[in-house]
């Protein structure tokens, strides 16, 4: 089905090296979020209201933090996709990784006011009430939330974005965290026990871990984190496959941002080698990166002994 959407708002859709083709995947990713998610709070918070359930309620507000996540997901892109300025020459892709720290702080304070709820609700306990309507809708809402983690993550991967990875995981938090309340509210009509507020609690330590991961791996990006041993290994096997090149050393590889990767390198030549055809070969040698592995780089000859 996110292919058929795709293809009907995404103009120009398999051209993702294009910056406005990734943008609209963005923005095409938020709308949606934020389209399903006000869906699922109002759903959820009728349900938790009705039954006098905080465990359901909790659910329904980690959906207001899900679709604040998904508005702010349309403004990273928009400003990650703002062409390099003389303040910023390189760009302005890491307001992505910025975008992904902020989604992070957002969902881990749902979990707090979750966890405060939850330990009020298992103080002052109350009985929940619920029917098998009211469960068969609960029910459906997993559906719906299995179905955003799975395009999260085929545009995360589509377009290499931190941002919809991260939604795509938390979705799938957001499924598991929905399954617990059905079967511990199933539960809680057969026992005096606080299950709702214990629940609400479990739910509260899900929601706050999911934040902390994604604002981990955002600042590990952001700090500028080692990069993959494959990619690394792909350099240097295209430099190495041309015959005049002897060796490579010093690799410096620099992320700024989705798409946005820039590396230096020396490539050890032959100092009898004509300079001016060693140095057409290392043109093409950057071309045919840039082109295959999506990188800028600039390759030094440094001049060795055969």
């Amino acid at each position: 089905m996110i292919k058929f959407i795709i293809k009907w708002f995404v103009k120009d859709y398999e051209n993702v090296d294009d910056k406005n083709v990734r943008e609209r995947y963005g923005v095409l990713s938020g709308v949606l979020g934020i389209i399903c998610n006000l869906i699922l709070f109002i759903l959820k918070l009728s349900i938790g209201l009705f039954v006098n359930s905080i465990a359901i309620i909790s659910d329904a507000f980690n959906n207001v933090s899900d679709l604040g996540s998904s508005i702010v997901t349309i403004f990273g892109v928009k400003l990650s996709n703002r062409p390099p300025d003389e303040g910023h020459p390189h760009g302005h892709g890491r307001y992505e990784y910025i975008t992904s720290l902020i989604v992070s702080f957002l969902i881990f304070a749902v979990g707090l006011e979750a966890l405060k709820s939850s330990v009020n609700k298992i103080i002052n306990p109350s009985r929940v009430e619920i029917n098998s309507i009211m469960i068969l809708i609960l029910s459906s809402t997993i559906l719906l939330k299995i179905w955003m983690f799975s395009y999260n993550k085929y545009i995360g991967e589509r377009i290499n974005s931190s941002v919809n990875k991260a939604n795509a995981y938390d979705s799938l938090n957001d499924v598991l965290a929905t399954a617990a309340v059905i079967i511990g509210t199933i539960i809680g009509k057969y026992t005096a026990l606080p299950i709702d507020g214990i629940l609400g609690l479990v739910i509260s330590f899900i929601i706050m871990y999911s934040g902390f991961c994604i604002a981990r791996d955002s600042v590990s990006l952001l700090l500028g984190e080692s990069p993959d041993p494959e990619l690394i290994k792909s350099i240097k096997e295209l430099i190495l496959e041309n015959e005049h090149v002897k060796g490579v050393h010093d690799l410096i590889i620099h992320d700024y941002g989705p798409n946005k990767i820039m590396a230096s390198i020396h490539a050890e030549v032959s100092k009898e080698a004509n300079i001016v055809d060693i140095h057409h070969e290392i043109d093409e040698i950057e071309k045919k990166i840039g082109k295959e592995l999506d990188i800028d780089i600039v390759i030094h000859m440094d001049p060795t002994e055969e």
